[in-house]
C-alpha cells in the first residue's frame, strides 16, 4: 500500500488550510471544524507520513522545510484538480449562473483585468459582475459571492484563498520632482517634501509604512493634495506634483519606462498578499475557483519574469 493510499485527502486539505490561514483556529473556522478536529487531523497526517510538518507552540506556528515543500506541491495539485473540474462541460461544472464579486481598485487593475479574457473563454455561460470600490463592505449583506482584500482585512468568519505573494509598498516620484526638490535619503527627510496623501475607502488618511521588523515605522507625511484613486495619484506623481506611496506592482510600467523612480527603496515595506474571500455559510459558486486559478497562475508567471 502506498503512502497516498493511507492518507485521507481531507487531512491534506486541513494541512493546506492551516498553512493558508496561519493558525489552527483560523483553519477550523474556514473548514467548519473544531480546533480539536483540526489538531487530530494534523497528528494523523504526520503519523502516516512519518514526518513533522509543523513546528507549533502556544505562541507560534511555523512549517518545517518538509511541510513548506509539501504545501507548495499540494497548492499546485489542488489547483489542477479545481481547474479540471471547472473545465468540464457536464452539468454542475460551474459554467452557468451569475458570479458577483466586489474588488478594490488596485486589485481590479492587477488581478481581474488580466484574468477576464481567459475567464470568458473557460466560463462562457457565467454572468460575471465585478463591482470596483474601495469602501469596506459586508459582502454577504450586500449580495456578493466573493470579494478581494489584503489578508489582514478579511473577517475571521470568512474563507480566504491567497491570490498572490506578499506585496511591496514603495515611495516613488517623477525625475522632474527629484531634480527640483532633491531625493529623500531617510524617512525623516519626508518632512521636507510634498507628499501626495492617500485616502482610504473609509475616508481615513493612510500613514505611510516604511521599513521592516524593528525598523518599521508609520509616518503621517506632509502634503496639501489628498487622492483616493491610484490612477490619479500616478498621474499627479508623473506630473511632478510630489512623492507618492504605491504598491510596487501597480507602477511597474512607470518604473520600467522611467516616468517614475523609486526613492527610499531600502525602506520599502512588505505588505499582505491579495486574497479572494467568501462566506463559509454560503455555497461557493463553482466558477469562482476557475477565476482564482486563472489569477494565481498569472501572478505566478509575473513573479517569474
Amino acid at each position: 500500500m502506498s503512502v497516498f493510499d493511507r492518507i485521507e485527502l481531507a487531512d491534506l486539505r486541513v494541512f493546506l488550510t492551516i498553512m493558508r490561514s496561519g493558525s489552527f483556529k483560523g483553519a477550523a473556522i474556514q473548514l467548519g471544524l473544531t480546533p480539536s478536529a483540526v489538531s487530530h487531523a494534523m497528528r494523523r497526517l504526520e503519523e502516516r507520513l512519518g514526518a513533522k510538518l509543523l513546528n507549533r507552540s502556544s505562541r507560534a506556528l511555523a512549517p518545517t522545510d518538509t511541510g513548506r515543500s509539501l504545501a507548495q506541491r499540494l497548492e499546485e495539485g489542488f489547483d489542477k484538480i479545481g481547474q479540471a473540474l471547472a473545465e468540464l462541460d457536464a452539468p454542475g461544472a460551474g459554467r452557468y449562473g451569475e458570479l458577483r464579486i466586489n474588488v478594490f481598485a488596485d486589485a481590479a487593475h492587477l488581478l481581474i483585468d488580466p484574468a477576464l479574457p481567459e475567464f470568458a473563454r473557460l466560463c462562457p455561460e457565467v454572468r460575471l459582475t465585478v463591482v470596483v470600490e474601495d469602501r469596506p463592505i459586508d459582502i454577504v449583506a450586500e449580495g456578493y459571492d466573493a470579494g478581494i482584500r489584503y489578508g489582514h482585512y478579511i473577517p475571521e468568519d470568512m474563507i480566504s484563498v491567497p491570490l498572490s505573494g506578499p506585496q511591496r509598498w514603495v515611495v516613488a516620484a517623477a525625475p522632474s520632482y527629484l531634480a527640483a526638490r532633491g531625493e529623500p535619503l531617510q524617512p525623516a527627510d519626508l518632512a521636507g517634501h510634498n507628499c501626495l496623501q492617500l485616502l482610504l475607502g473609509d475616508n481615513s488618511s493612510y500613514k505611510w509604512e516604511l521599513g521592516r521588523g524593528r525598523k518599521k515605522c508609520r509616518l503621517r507625511v506632509p502634503g496639501a493634495i489628498t487622492i483616493n484613486d491610484t490612477a490619479s495619484s500616478i498621474a499627479a506623481a508623473k506630473a511632478g506634483v510630489g512623492l507618492a506611496y504605491f504598491l510596487e506592482q501597480r507602477i511597474a510600467g512607470e518604473l520600467a519606462d522611467g516616468s517614475l523612480q523609486l526613492v527610499l527603496e531600502e525602506h520599502a515595506a512588505r505588505g499582505e498578499p491579495f486574497h479572494m474571500y467568501y462566506s463559509s455559510r454560503r455555497h461557493n459558486h463553482p466558477a469562482l475557483r476557475t477565476l482564482v486559478n486563472i489569477i494565481r497562475a498569472q501572478q505566478s508567471l509575473a513573479r517569474l519574469r
